[in-house]
């Protein structure tokens, strides 16, 4: 069985992201962000929302796990700062209902949502430049990069919460992360 690791940044919906991978026959643990790296044996890893960049504790020493990496808010602005992209806050704060428009209908995580997909996002905080390496996969008229990936070093992140019941097709985005994890067993 497929395993993946979500790792806890304090985020409110880390529960809800363990519970949604449970639901699609994944087996899942959460642990906190001081686990050290090397006690994460996992097919993939979840990097959770949470409301601090300063309070991500050892989340970029996961990059290197050599699995795919899916960042969820936070987790994504995570993974941009850890590789050189831009993270600032956003011009519209709190959780709020958005349309996002798929750029890129190739991409193995957000590709099979084009054109569009309702979703359930926060941007306090938010990717305003992509690292090297990244391509924008999704965008929005409240946020410019609402999703980004870079396939090659399977490390994926969406700026909403696809664990909520607020966001339409959740359930398919962490199927196609599902996908992708087994694709490099």
């Amino acid at each position: 069985m497929t395993t993946i690791v979500v790792v806890d940044n304090g985020g409110q919906f880390t529960h809800l992201e363990g519970r949604a991978l449970d639901d699609i026959g994944v087996e899942t643990d959460i642990v906190e962000n001081s686990t050290p790296p090397d006690e994460i044996d996992a097919d993939g890893i979840v990097l959770s929302g949470g409301p601090e960049i300063d309070e991500r504790g050892r989340s970029g020493e996961y990059l290197d796990r050599d699995v795919p990496v899916l960042g969820i808010c936070l987790g994504m602005q995570i993974i941009a700062d850890e590789y050189g992209g831009a993270v600032g806050a956003g011009e519209y704060g709190g959780y709020a209902d958005v349309t996002v428009d798929i750029d890129d209908v190739t991409d193995p995580l957000v590709g099979s949502l084009a054109p569009e997909t309702r979703v359930w996002a926060s941007h306090a905080d938010q990717v305003t430049a992509l690292p090297d390496g990244f391509d924008r996969t999704a965008t929005s008229d409240v946020c410019g990069i609402e999703a980004m990936s870079d396939a090659e070093r399977d490390l994926y992140g969406v700026q909403w919460h696809p664990e909520v019941a607020h966001t339409e097709r959740g359930e398919e985005l962490f199927a196609n992360f599902r996908a992708i994890c087994e694709s490099e067993e």
